[in-house]
């Protein structure tokens, strides 16, 4: 019997999202998928970082996502590791983040995919870019973090 996938394992993280991104909401989209690419997100196949959230004819599409198909795919599926997968959230919530994102500086970026209840989810957040300074200023708060850490593991030394 095949081994069934942790429910709340994280499957892969942009952590280039928190970096670039002021976030203002988060929500929890589910994924169409096809086979080859569950069986290659069991194995950690996937690159999150490039990924961004567009919406189409009041849907959501998830671009740039990569799920690299394993050696072992099946003979009769030509793999895409890029494809457009849709993402699926109740129509009221898209209605919603249509407007916000029509706003100026609103963008819509994955941030996770996690497996929830053995389904593959998306975690997405309607975000507004970070300029220059606050991106210093990101990176400035997380060495000072580090130094705060380090200081403490050598008191405790």
């Amino acid at each position: 019997m095949a081994k069934k996938p942790d429910t709340s394992a994280r499957i892969a993280d942009n952590k280039k999202a928190a970096y670039n991104y002021f976030f203002e909401e988060r929500f929890e989209a589910g994924m169409v998928l096809q086979g080859w690419e569950i069986k290659a997100l069991r194995e950690g196949k996937v690159q999150l970082t490039d990924g961004y959230v567009v919406i189409r004819d009041g849907e959501l599409f998830i671009v740039g996502c990569q799920i690299n198909p394993l050696k072992t795919a099946s003979t009769h599926v030509s793999p895409d590791a890029v494809r457009t997968k849709k993402l699926l959230l109740h129509k009221d919530e898209i209605r919603r983040l249509i407007g916000k994102v029509e706003q100026k500086g609103y963008t819509l970026v994955p941030l996770n995919l996690h497996w929830k209840a053995g389904k593959v989810k998306c975690d997405i957040a309607l975000a507004k870019g970070k300029a220059e300074h606050d991106k210093r200023d990101t990176i400035k708060d997380r060495e000072g973090k580090r130094e705060v850490e380090r200081a403490m593991k050598s008191r405790h030394r």
